[in-house]
């Protein structure tokens, strides 16, 4: 008996022992999967506001193809358009949550950090060369870090933008037509503060809640680059482009710190030679597209109309230099230096 009972103590402690070597494995395969060295693959999502006709989603799907290739599979980004994860606040909230990797933003992130308010300052840049002198020199610069710092994202590539123009269903032609025009902004506290000083009622509201706000009047009008005019169908329920051009800027697809940190550093080095090209592709995208885009609202019906710019850059100028912090102001007066 005392035999039988020595046996059965000496197989219980072997299957003990058995049990926890096999949990060190598993958990050394854990780590490893984190990192990005071994194991499964990992997913990352990407969420947007624009279709899956924009050139935004188009360079993204080509970035996912290219950072799977570079990876060997080891990274793959599913991507979902349209606000299918929220809207661009909310996948920023979710990025620090965890719950969401990468999104596409600008302006917004002005919430988290200031700095990035000057990514679209209104009449702060003059033209297109102007926005790329910026954004790729020591301006732009200072504006990733602070975004890496505050907002806890990391910028991999970015995206030019058309200028933002107002649509409406009555000409506008100077801030004296904004008196009573209810329109959309997006949730950049600028924004409110410029139109508002130009004389016309901003609201903030979600992307993907314009077109029904246009179609039951419960606003009048709203602001964006060509491309997104076209994308979102607004041409179904607006008559006007009007030419006030009030925003040159670009825009960042980016990703948690956190989750780009996870990577090694080879699985790293994939990842930002995929954004590389990926700014490229979209580059070519932007510069083939644009003008494409606002033939198609024509062709829609949609009228452009010429407006007196300098009156509603006048108009705004107030509420720009009111609305920046001293520091914002040092940023943005030199950004309009850059254009000299």
């Amino acid at each position: 008996m005392k035999k039988l009972i020595g046996l059965l103590m000496g197989l219980s402690l072997f299957f003990v022992l058995a049990a926890c070597g096999g949990d060190d494995s598993a958990s050394g395969d854990s780590s490893d999967n984190d990192s990005g060295n071994d194991g499964e693959t990992i997913t990352w999502k990407l969420g947007h506001l624009s279709n899956e006709d924009h050139q935004w989603h188009k360079t993204a799907e080509k970035f996912a193809e290219l950072v799977s290739e570079k990876t060997d599979g080891k990274l793959e980004i599913e991507i979902y358009p349209n606000e299918e994860l929220g809207s661009e606040t909310d996948i920023l909230n979710g990025i620090e949550a965890g719950t969401v990797d990468m999104t596409i933003s600008g302006e917004t992130m002005q919430n988290w950090a200031p700095e990035a308010a000057l990514m679209a300052t209104p009449y702060a840049f003059e033209n297109e060369e102007h926005v790329k002198s910026v954004v790729e020199g020591e301006i732009g610069t200072e504006i990733e870090n602070a975004i890496k710092e505050k907002v806890g994202v990391t910028p991999l590539y970015y995206h030019l933008r058309a200028p933002r123009n107002l649509t409406s269903n009555d000409p506008i032609k100077t801030p004296a037509d904004l008196e009573g025009f209810k329109m959309r902004v997006p949730n950049v506290p600028l924004f409110m503060d410029a139109w508002s000083e130009a004389g016309a009622s901003p609201q903030v509201m979600a992307f993907s809640e314009v077109f029904t706000g246009l179609q039951q009047s419960v606003i009048n009008g709203q602001e964006n680059p060509v491309d997104l005019i076209h994308s979102a169908s607004l041409y179904e329920v607006q008559d006007y482009v009007n030419r006030t051009e009030h925003v040159r800027s670009w825009i960042y697809v980016v990703v948690g710190n956190e989750q780009l940190n996870s990577l090694s550093e080879d699985m790293q080095a994939a990842v930002k030679e995929a954004a590389k090209e990926a700014q490229a592709f979209g580059m070519d995208l932007y510069e083939t597209e644009t003008a494409e885009y606002e033939q198609m609202l024509k062709d829609e019906g949609m009228e452009f109309v010429e407006v007196d710019q300098d009156t509603f850059a006048e108009a705004m100028k107030p509420a720009v230099e009111n609305s920046l912090s001293e520091e914002q102001l040092e940023l943005y007066e030199r950004i309009i230096d850059a254009a000299e």
